[in-house]
């Protein structure tokens, strides 16, 4: 499992922005900047979609006030549901969203868990601050809790 002052890996997403989609290299897309990257189990699911993501929206400004340059969701989804989803909850420029649609990037943080019927592979709920590609904080809630990685926790550990 990654661990605090790793590095993210070199692996694939899809961004999801206002320009539509595009393929990225996680490494690439964190380096040289400081971020906030957050995972939910699932787009359109409870928790997921009216506290952790409408958080991160709520909380985009004063997390850029501290000086993070990027703010992103990743979730072990399609990126036509990232973008559905990020339209959804008025993401516009505050978030990026991030699909990991075949859980390559999950599974190699090894921050998978299997839901069986509910949806397959999906990723636990994390928030990571990010210096330059290097994780320095790993924020990992316990099964089925909604607390350190929340938008006002993150904004705690500034």
């Amino acid at each position: 499992m990654i661990r605090e002052g790793d590095r993210i890996p070199s692996l694939p997403l899809v961004a999801v922005d206002a320009e539509g989609q595009r393929a990225v290299k996680a490494d690439e897309l964190f380096a040289g900047k400081r971020a906030v990257l957050f995972a939910v189990p699932g787009a359109f699911t409870p928790t997921c979609s009216q506290r952790h993501l409408p958080g991160f929206v709520e909380q985009a400004d004063a997390l850029y006030a501290k000086g993070v340059e990027l703010i992103a969701c990743v979730a072990v989804n399609d990126a036509f549901v990232m973008q559905a989803w990020g339209a959804a909850n008025g993401v516009a420029d505050k978030v990026l969203m991030l699909a990991d649609g075949g859980a390559t990037f999950t599974r190699s943080l090894g921050l998978e868990m299997e839901t069986g019927d509910f949806g397959g592979v999906r990723s636990q709920r994390y928030a990571m601050i990010i210096d330059d590609g290097v994780v320095t904080r790993l924020l990992l809630e316990a099964p089925k809790a909604f607390e350190v990685s929340s938008a006002e926790y993150v904004l705690s550990q500034l």
